[in-house]
Formats: structure tokens, C-alpha cells, sequence
């Protein structure tokens, strides 16, 4: 099955089970209230976060270096925050989870080790050898 779709199916199920459980440990009014709460502190905070990617950005261009680390920085951020609006306790813990810049960085070295060993087992490439020839003996008609 595609991971796509199986997603779609686990996290609406583990995050009515978390629902329920929290909800009946602290009440239903609690549980709202702590969904609102993560949501505008996340969000408060990717703001925050995002502010300080972007400064760390233009002081990488400054310099006339690629911000690449700033971009998929960003991206994570963004996707953070909506995990974060996005109501449940495992989006929201996903989402706290890549907005902090520790495990943030932390998920970036795994990634970034799975995708280059992945990319260094395909090396798809033609060599060849080429030869400039001069056309100036040549008589057009």
C-alpha cells in the first residue's frame, strides 16, 4: 500500500484514540482548551522560529553563500506549523518535534544519510570522449 494513504488512514484513528483517552483522564472541556493552547503556541512560535530562518537566510546570501540549510529549514517550519493547527496530540507532538532547531537538525542528519546513500547506489552516467573538428577545409556548394 502506498505510505500516502496509509497515513491518511492511521492518524485520523490514533488521534481520536488519544482523544479519547486524555478526554476522559482531564475532562472534554480540558482536552479543547490544551488542543487551542498547543495550537497558538505553536504557531507563535513557528512564527518566531521562521523569523529567525529568514534572518539566518539573507545573512547567507550577505555573505554570497547558498542557504540551504535555511530552505528546507523553512519548509520543515512551515510544515510544523500545520501539524500543529491541525487538532490532535500526535500532530502536535510531530510538530513541536520538527519546530525545535535540536531535533530539527537531528532529523535532518538521518535524512540527509538515508538520501545520500540512496543517491551514491545509482550512478547512472555515460563517459565518452569527443573530438573538435574544423570545418574550414570544407567547400559549401
Amino acid at each position: 500500500m502506498n505510505t500516502l494513504l496509509i497515513s491518511i488512514i492511521l492518524v485520523p484513528i490514533i488521534e481520536i484514540y488519544l482523544f479519547i483517552k486524555i478526554g476522559s483522564q482531564i475532562g472534554a472541556f480540558s482536552t479543547i482548551f490544551l488542543i487551542f493552547l498547543t495550537a497558538v503556541v505553536g504557531i507563535v512560535y513557528a512564527r518566531y522560529e521562521g523569523l529567525n530562518t529568514l534572518r539566518s537566510g539573507f545573512t547567507q546570501l550577505v555573505k554570497n553563500e547558498l542557504p540551504a540549510y535555511e530552505i528546507i529549514s523553512g519548509a520543515a517550519i512551515a510544515f510544523s506549523a500545520l501539524l500543529l493547527i491541525i487538532p490532535g496530540f500526535a500532530t502536535d507532538a510531530l510538530g513541536f518535534l520538527i519546530l525545535f532547531p535540536i531535533t530539527r537538525k537531528f532529523l535532518f542528519k538521518k535524512f540527509s544519510k538515508n538520501i545520500s546513500k540512496s543517491s551514491t547506489k545509482k550512478e547512472n552516467f555515460i563517459d565518452g570522449e569527443f573530438q573538435d573538428i574544423e570545418d574550414d577545409n570544407d567547400k559549401k556548394i
